[in-house]
């Protein structure tokens, strides 16, 4: 698909996929007993209300198939859900479920055996220098601000004027606000090289460049990311890297921050939402972007997708409510959403679903870039379907090509609907 240094070892070290390594390091960023590390749990038979009182407990839901929530708690928490009444067993820990996964240390800041063919910051930068300098005409790499730690969050920018900002409608794709998701990087990269490369052989693809302005934003969290492999195994890590503790970056928009019991004030918690909306450099950065492309009083990107794992889900605003119709949504918006993602869901076998029907969630960029914007916004939870706890979120290098083009019609179909 592209190009990647690691990609000749990818397929004879996945299948190394029965090894261990030693646990070193918790998810959580400071010391804890074995008693008090957080552990994945299963509970059967929830819905969206239950799912969204798993949460507020300070527990995670990770990952949902067929009414099955996989939780990641603490044992406080996981007393707390039982008792709630709450199914819950005895889980599995932390450091063993990351033990299952890392199965040979890398070098620090590198992936470990099994995932060569992921890229790390470092080589997502220079893939997207390598686009853009083999295709300067259609693709322009810039920088839309600094992150905690002082990275750029690269975009690439694709139109056939690259140049220019053209009267044109524009499409964003994001990838990897939450730091474990590693698989949507390789979305937001299929996407960036599918739509150089292909543009001189493929008139679907010509089409599209020809038509919009399309902007990838690969790594959103990219301190997340690195912290997650710096030892040269994974960690589990989702938030950012602000004090220590991080800070859910999806939880940290503007619209409706913290207004509906869908995030958490526990700076411990894996929902934490900052001290205040934009409080992280990362969102804000994202927020200074978006608000940039209001041009002539218009915003100029119609629709967006941001990339998520797992549990192959096709969501679309609100998620801060379980209304179809409220303040911000009318019936003939939401069943235009309904609609697009439908269909989307239809091309890649994705279950479509309203944000909140997952559970509740306030602060996440759907809801703002709907609320405040107007841009037809979904989120893409990918692959596994289930991933049985923190496996889902590392699936082995293989899959990457398969289930990155899994989802070449869905951001086509978005390309076309944002002209509409």
């Amino acid at each position: 698909m592209f190009s990647s240094r690691r990609k000749a070892v990818t397929v004879a070290a996945a299948a190394c996929l029965v090894l261990l390594a030693p646990f070193s390091a918790s998810v959580s960023a400071e010391p804890t007993s074995a008693a008090q590390d957080p552990a994945i749990y299963t509970v059967p038979n929830t819905d969206s209300t239950s799912r969204t009182e798993i949460n507020r407990t300070g527990a995670q839901v990770i990952g949902v198939r067929d009414g099955v929530a996989t939780v990641e708690a603490t044992p406080e928490q996981a007393q707390r859900l039982r008792a709630a009444g709450f199914v819950i067993g005895e889980g599995t820990g932390l450091g063993e479920a990351l033990q299952r996964i890392n199965r040979g240390q890398a070098a620090p800041g590198d992936f470990p055996p099994g995932y060569e063919g992921y890229h790390n910051y470092d080589e997502t930068v220079a893939e997207l220098d390598r686009i853009a300098g083999a295709h300067p005409d259609i693709a322009a790499k810039s920088s839309i601000g600094k992150s905690v730690e002082g990275r750029d969050i690269p975009v690439l920018k694709i139109s056939d004027n690259v140049g220019q900002d053209e009267d044109e409608p524009e499409v964003l794709f994001n990838c990897n606000q939450h730091a474990r998701e590693h698989l949507t990087t390789e979305m937001c990269l299929r996407i960036a090289d599918r739509f150089t490369s292909g543009y001189a052989s493929d008139p679907a693809v010509k089409e599209a460049v020809d038509g919009r302005e399309i902007w990838v934003i690969p790594i959103v969290n990219p301190d997340g990311k690195s912290y997650d492999i710096e030892s040269g195994d994974f960690q589990g890590w989702r938030k950012n890297r602000q004090d220590t503790t991080g800070t859910d970056l999806n939880r940290n928009w503007g619209y409706k921050w913290g207004c509906c019991g869908g995030s958490s004030d526990d700076p411990n918690a894996e929902d934490y939402r900052g001290t205040a909306a934009w409080s992280a450099p990362e969102t804000a950065a994202m927020r200074d972007f978006i608000d940039s492309r209001v041009v002539g009083g218009a915003q100029q990107i119609k629709a967006a997708i941001d990339f998520h794992t797992y549990s192959e889900l096709v969501l679309w605003p609100f998620g801060h409510t379980s209304d179809d119709v409220t303040e911000g949504m009318t019936q003939e918006e939401y069943d235009r959403f309904a609609r697009v993602g439908g269909e989307m869901a239809q091309s890649n076998g994705y279950t479509p679903q309203q944000s909140s029907d997952l559970y509740v969630t306030d602060g996440d960029s759907l809801d703002w870039m709907w609320g405040q914007h107007k841009i037809l916004a979904y989120t893409f939870e990918m692959y596994p379907a289930s991933g049985g706890g923190l496996d889902g979120f590392y699936p082995p290098a293989d899959v990457i090509e398969k289930e990155t083009t899994r989802n070449d019609a869905a951001v086509d179909i978005l390309l076309r609907e944002a002209g509409a």
